[in-house]
């Protein structure tokens, strides 16, 4: 399965409470810090309610 990079970009400051805690769920911590998470649809969905916060790239295809 492939993994995903995620990296906080935009201060979470001015938005609303669910879009903080989603930042908290994805594992974040600190601006720009960068995680990494099996892609699955949960955190695909999670990406995008906070699109506009993160970066997100796909890194490997999972095969080997």
């Amino acid at each position: 399965m492939a993994k995903l990079r995620i990296t906080w970009i935009k201060s979470d400051i001015g938005y609303v409470k669910q879009q903080r805690r989603t930042l908290r769920a994805l594992g974040f911590h600190r601006l720009n810090q960068t995680v990494e998470h099996e892609d699955s649809p949960s955190i695909r969905g999670m990406i995008a309610k906070v699109s506009h916060l993160v970066s997100a790239e796909v890194i490997g295809d999972g095969t080997r």
